[in-house]
């Protein structure tokens, strides 16, 4: 059977990818190990700390830069997280100083909030009802 193991949002600066994920959106540093001139940097969710990790991976390719900033352009979010509740994770993170791109949103069956996560990517949280 397969099922997600790694997952990655790419970042410009995995210092600054780490303190944003984890002193901001409370994620936990799960693995971080030399990788060449960059780190194999994983963090976790403290619900689900053996659960999927996400890789925070250096977005030194010469297409994840185009990528990215053309996703922001047109305010595309890179991924989504799952929240239990949208409208109080947004009033937390506006709080520890994350900018919305999207306030929360009422969408019928989910309610939906987009973020700058300060690594050049626009985050998705969501929450169905």
């Amino acid at each position: 059977m397969i099922r997600v193991n790694i997952t990655s949002v790419f970042v410009d600066d995995q210092a600054k990818a780490l303190a944003f994920y984890t002193e901001k959106l409370g994620f936990i540093k799960k693995t971080d190990e030399p990788a060449g001139s960059a780190r194999w940097l994983t963090v976790v969710s403290p619900a689900d700390p053996d659960g999927v990790e996400l890789l925070l991976e250096p977005d030194g390719h010469p297409a994840a830069g185009p990528f990215k900033k053309a996703l922001v352009d047109d305010g595309i979010p890179f991924t989504q997280f799952a929240v239990d509740d949208v409208h109080a994770e947004v009033e937390r993170l506006k709080a520890l100083g994350v900018e919305f791109t999207q306030e929360a949103t009422d969408l019928g069956p989910v309610v939906t909030a987009v973020f700058d996560d300060t690594c050049g990517n626009l985050i998705q949280l969501a929450a169905m009802k």
